[in-house]
Formats: structure tokens, sequence, C-alpha cells
């Protein structure tokens, strides 16, 4: 799927707009950051969507709009690491019928075919 230049321009925008907004509502919830994350790199959008479930009670409409502007980076992180994960068991030589037991696929099938969606989804940039 080619997705047009301008379009992406835009969301990237509306993405880092509502990074720097939710991050301004308290940057001091970030400071403790996990050891895979090094300080200079910002928070990810699935820490901010998180934090914005959190503080929901306290946030405007604007700020859960910022949040939900998030969703599909969010959905795009979560992916990454479920591949990466699926990837590393492969690679340590666990089976596709322990990971698919562990991951709750009905067949080692299936869950082969959900890590070949992902991947072909983190390659075509959907």
């Amino acid at each position: 799927m080619v997705r047009n230049d301008d379009a992406d321009r835009a969301q990237a925008r509306r993405e880092q707009e509502a990074t720097e907004r939710l991050v301004a509502l308290d940057a001091g919830a970030f400071k403790a950051r996990p050891p895979w994350r090094p300080a200079p790199v910002p928070p990810s959008a699935v820490d901010l969507t998180h934090f914005a479930v959190w503080r929901s009670a306290d946030l405007t409409d604007a700020d859960l709009l910022s949040a939900l502007t998030l969703l599909p980076a969010a959905r795009a992180e979560v992916d990454g690491l479920e591949a990466g994960l699926l990837f590393a068991a492969r690679s340590a030589g666990l089976t596709w019928p322990q990971i698919a037991e562990a991951m709750g696929f009905n067949s080692p099938q299936a869950c082969q075919q959900h890590y070949n969606r992902l991947t072909a989804r983190q390659g075509d940039g959907s």
C-alpha cells in the first residue's frame, strides 16, 4: 500500500504535537526510565497512551484527543515488540507449537501466520 507523502507528514505532525502536549502535562512522570530506553529518548506512544488512561479523569477533551491520535503509533510499537519477541523465541530454538500455546493460539500454523502478518505490516509501513 502506497501512502500519500502529505498525509504521512500530516500524521507525523499530529503525533508530534500530541506527544508534546501529553509530555507537558506531567513530564516528571517519565523520569524513571527503563534501562532499554536511555534518557534522551522521549516517551513512547505506548507510554503516553498509558499515561492518558491513568490520568484520564484529569485530562481535557484536547488531551484525550491527543492520546487517541497516538493509538496508531502505539499499535505499531506493540506490533514491533511482538514481532521482535517472536523472532527471538524462534532464534532461541522454541517451536511454533510451544509459542502458540504460550500465546493462546489454537494451532502452531495460526501463530506462524500471525507472525507473518506482523512482519509483513512492518515491512510495508502500514
